[in-house]
């Protein structure tokens, strides 16, 4: 990046509506960090969850994945049973450029806790709501809070663009609206 790493994701933000809404200043009193750093964007939590359950004994199939395997809420803040995890989405809404690859590292307040955050990288030309995965790995209840800081996004810009973008391979996560659990597509006629 030519410029400050933070003037340019302002820029981006505010110019080409890469992150909406978009904090551009570090929010720390009383919560957990989220907004505009050195060299990146502590994305939030929204308020929905869906929390793992063994309620109904199904097994968890990323190919055949049942909704029955979760249990959806909506609150200030998700109590993750031990050993468990739970689906969430950022609050934020995401638009990368053709030339950018993200990535996303859990807060080290949450890490601290035993609490391990999941993103897969965020593509060139992916948009969208981020699903994350929470998992709490202790032997207690851990508690995540909605509308505060979960994980830090990294800005990597290439030299050029890509060649073949999210959009362009017309990906099957592109532009998700809210916590969208693992799909498959399904084969086309004629294709083999």
């Amino acid at each position: 990046m030519s410029i400050k790493a933070d003037r340019w994701i302002r820029q981006m933000a505010l110019e080409r509506g890469m992150i909406e809404p978009f904090t551009d200043r570090q929010v720390r009193q009383g919560v957990i960090s989220y907004g505009l750093s050195s060299y990146g964007y502590d994305m939030r939590v929204a308020d929905e969850f869906k929390v793992f359950t063994n309620v109904f004994n199904v097994v968890v199939d990323p190919k055949d994945f049942s909704p029955r395997s979760f249990v959806d809420m909506q609150a200030e803040y998700c109590d993750i049973p031990p050993n468990s995890f739970a689906l969430a989405r950022s609050v934020e809404y995401f638009r990368i450029p053709r030339d950018i690859l993200c990535i996303v590292m859990g807060k080290s307040t949450y890490a601290r806790c035993g609490i391990i955050v999941n993103v897969t990288p965020l593509e060139p030309e992916w948009e969208g709501y981020i699903t994350i995965e929470i998992s709490n790995t202790t032997p207690l209840p851990a508690r995540i809070h909605a509308n505060e800081g979960i994980g830090q996004i990294l800005f990597f810009e290439s030299d050029e663009p890509c060649e073949v973008s999210y959009a362009d391979k017309k990906g099957k996560y592109q532009q998700q609206q809210g916590i969208v659990i693992p799909r498959i597509e399904q084969q086309r006629d004629g294709e083999g």
